[in-house]
């Protein structure tokens, strides 16, 4: 006879394969119905950009079809992304789930390219999500989100000033490129580069989100101590490229995240190669090859993804259409795409850990 407990024991030796845990047991199988051979119940992912929901589906459906009397099953994938845990000596983010630092070494390895569409990415996926500009001294996010003219609005509170952030391609945002003008430098001291990411963070209207993507400005300095300092990151993301004075340069932030005490969820080697618009079966390796791999393995991080270089990727950094949208089936779309499902899924276990 088929129950609602005889479905959950057949269950519990299906894992999360991130996790290596009982799904019964991690409370990710719910709402279990028995009608006339035909079950149903609800599956409850730890993110709604989690890399194998299809597998862990099909795991459940061949597990259930196993016992007798079985004659249909239907599932339905829902999400809840855990909350990152706090810090006696950081102050969280209302609302904001988990805070994800994506950081380089130097500049020009496209950074802020990696954070644009791994966060819209992420809510194409169906995550809430919101993208924090820290580069204070060249902030371009708002040109690739195509939010050059979109003026920022201030409501006054008791507490200050709050924020509210832009809004595009299914992100907030905010930037210091909405609060001065197109070509007037941002000459700071650090005091005061310190004061603007604190009021990024906690003077913001953020609202309800799984992922705040914090886009670093190059280097190992004061913006990347206040983030670090601050507030409970759930991890950092190290871009570079495959070069020998990227990889240096890389190896440089990912040091200070760890000894700041961050969570390195691992690396991302951009323009790994170039795919030329009119040959798209031929590839380049214009930096080298194969540096990030290696940087991985001895660094003993993951190695998240490689990102070809492609023109259209460039384009859509122009246009204000990140190519994950523009151009989803390109071969850096799909790439930035599967990035932001293993962030994603690393951030999760971090968090249930």
């Amino acid at each position: 006879m088929l129950t609602t407990e005889s479905i959950l024991e057949v269950l519990k030796p299906v894992q999360d394969p991130e996790l290596q845990k009982s799904l019964v047991e991690l409370n990710m199988i719910r709402n279990v119905a028995v009608k006339d051979g035909n079950v149903s119940f609800t599956l409850v992912l730890t993110t709604p950009a989690c890399p194998l929901r299809e597998f862990i589906r099909e795991d459940c459906e061949i597990a259930v079809k196993k016992l007798e009397g079985v004659e249909s099953v239907s599932i339905e994938i829902t999400a809840e992304t855990p909350q990152q845990k706090s810090l006696p000596d950081r102050q969280s983010v209302n609302k904001v789930k988990n805070i994800i630092a994506i950081s380089s070494g130097k500049g020009g390895v496209g950074k802020s390219t990696v954070s644009v569409n791994v966060a819209v990415a992420l809510a194409l996926l169906g995550a809430k999500v919101g993208l924090l500009d820290a580069d204070i001294y060249g902030p371009n996010v708002p040109t690739m989100l195509g939010l050059n003219d979109v003026p920022i609005e201030v409501e006054k509170s008791p507490s200050g000033d709050i924020l509210q952030p832009a809004f595009n391609h299914g992100i907030k945002m905010v930037s210091m490129g909405f609060l001065i003008d197109p070509d007037q430098p941002v000459m700071w001291r650090g005091p005061m580069l310190n004061g603007i990411i604190r009021q990024f963070l906690y003077q913001v209207n953020w609202g309800e989100l799984d992922y705040l993507i914090v886009d670093m400005p190059p280097g190992t300095g004061d913006a990347q101590l206040t983030l670090a300092q601050a507030a409970p990151l759930a991890g950092a993301v190290i871009v570079t490229t495959p070069q020998n004075v990227s990889l240096q340069d890389a190896r440089r932030g990912l040091k200070m995240f760890e000894q700041l005490g961050t969570n390195i969820l691992g690396l991302v080697e951009n323009m790994s190669y170039f795919i030329p618009p009119d040959m798209p079966d031929r590839n380049y390796d214009l930096f080298g090859s194969g540096g990030g791999e290696k940087a991985s393995k001895e660094l003993n991080v993951p190695l998240l993804g490689c990102i070809p270089l492609e023109i259209s990727l460039r384009e859509g950094g122009d246009s204000g259409i990140p190519i994950v949208i523009g151009n989803p089936e390109s071969a850096s779309a799909i790439a930035l795409t599967k990035i932001a499902q293993q962030i994603a899924a690393k951030v999760s276990i971090m968090a249930l850990r």
